[in-house]
């Protein structure tokens, strides 16, 4: 049986570990980081399209990557993205009295499916934790 070394079982057979307060903390802080990005990327790419557009996408980019590498974890590109994606689709539906932050058009199509897009990248590209393990041949 493989199970790791001095036989501590596989990955599903661990205890689970809870996130600090502080890493706690810093997601929620990403997640409405992620909200205002959203609503500044909504209302900046219609303005000066297609330079707007590119505007927002790169800012929601870099939230998105910034969030990973500081965090050092998937759930530092996702929660910003959650805020992003949250806000995106909100600000979408349109408003009893015929309002909505959208126009008809390719751009806002571009920003929502751009910005999921580069929210799947982002979270793909983050890096991994390494293990604890002085056993492990990861990083080395």
């Amino acid at each position: 049986m493989s199970g790791g070394p001095a036989g501590r079982g596989s990955m599903l057979a661990q205890p689970l570990r809870f996130p600090s307060a502080a890493r706690i903390a810093a997601l929620v802080g990403l997640f409405v980081l992620g909200a205002v990005v959203g609503v500044a990327g909504s209302l900046v790419q219609a303005g000066w399209f297609p330079g707007g557009l590119l505007l927002a996408l790169a800012g929601a980019a870099g939230l998105f990557l910034g969030g990973a590498r500081v965090t050092r974890s998937r759930g530092g590109a996702v929660a910003p993205a959650a805020g992003w994606f949250v806000t995106v689709i909100a600000l979408t539906l349109g408003r009893p009295e015929g309002d909505f932050v959208f126009a008809a058009g390719g751009g806002p199509y571009l920003f929502l499916l751009g910005g999921m897009a580069l929210a799947v990248i982002c979270a793909t590209l983050a890096p991994r934790r390494q293990p604890d393990d002085a056993d492990a041949r990861l990083a080395k």
